[in-house]
Order: C-alpha cells, then structure tokens, then sequence
C-alpha cells in the first residue's frame, strides 16, 4: 500500500493531537446536553472511534450510511439512504461526524433530514475538508484540517475500499487510480 502513496499530508500522531483537542471541545460545548454521535459509514468509523474516546461526556453512537457518488468520483447530486438510525432522535443534540467533507451535498441533505425528523440541535465534525469542491456551503464547527483537492486516503478514506486501514491521512499517486 505504501507504495502507492505519493506523499503523506498528515501523519498518526498529528491526527490523534487534534481529535484530541476536538473531543476536548465537544465534552465542553455539550456537558449537560443529550448528545448523541452520528457516524456516517464507512468513511468515518475511525475517526468517529477515536473521537468518541476523546470525548469526556455521556453520550450515545448510532450510523448511518449514505451515498451521492454511487461508483463516481463525483457526486450525482441525489443523496441516498442506505443505512438509516436505529433510534430516536427527538430532543437529541446530534453531532455528525464525517471523514471529509468534499461536494457538502450529501451533509446538507443530512442536517435538513434529522432537522425534520426533531433533533434538537445538529452540528457537524469532520477530520477533513476539501474547499475547492464545495458545491453546497457547510459549516463545520468541529473541523480537524483543511487539505487540498487531491485524492485523500487513509485513516478511514478509501480508494476502491482499500487504504482505509493506513494510520496516517496521504495523497495516492495519480497513476492508482487513473
């Protein structure tokens, strides 16, 4: 896998400070508050893991999968469920936490579908964000880091539903997947 990496954006223990210093952010903005974690599959699992362990609060996890790229590298548009949330949301203050946030398609149709189904409040967390691709202006209170529009794997992104398992944020080599 290392091999098809043609250079490493943001390495292990850079990426563990900041979910730190998230976590920390959260238990503070939500102490008192009935939070609950929405990770979105399968891009998030390990940074909603390892969010989870930095926040000091009670609260609750659930997934959802979603799609707006079926088999492209860009999105349709059309935002599909594929997994929804085994529990109610009513009255609950819901962060969504996300690998990165590209298009910001599929987030918006998300904030205004859990906005309509009674959450409380709905705010967003993600490891990443990618500005030039921004179709759909998102505001991420709980961002990790900024990176350009290059093809991001590792630490949960994938390319063909591989590199998910690299423990560093890298940019794969063009030749991979052109």
């Amino acid at each position: 896998m290392l091999k098809d990496i043609k250079e490493i954006l943001l390495t292990e223990e850079v990426i563990k400070e900041k979910i730190k210093e998230l976590g920390g952010k959260i238990s503070r903005d939500y102490k008192d508050r009935n939070l609950l974690v929405v990770g979105i599959l399968k891009g998030s699992v390990v940074f909603t893991a390892d969010l989870i362990k930095n926040i000091n609060i009670p609260c609750e996890l659930d997934f959802m999968a979603v799609s707006s790229y079926g088999n492209s590298s860009e999105t349709s548009g059309i935002v599909r469920i594929l997994k929804d949330l085994d529990n109610n949301i009513d009255d609950k203050d819901i962060i969504i936490v996300e690998d990165i946030v590209d298009s910001g398609v599929t987030l918006d149709y998300l904030q205004r579908y859990l906005k309509a189904r009674n959450a409380k409040s709905i705010k967003i967390a993600a490891l990443l964000s990618k500005p030039a691709r921004r179709k759909t202006e998102i505001n991420v209170e709980y961002l990790g880091f900024e990176v350009p529009d290059e093809f991001i794997v590792g630490y949960g992104l994938d390319y063909a539903e591989k590199y998910r398992n690299l423990p560093f944020i890298g940019v794969l080599k063009e030749e991979v997947y052109k």
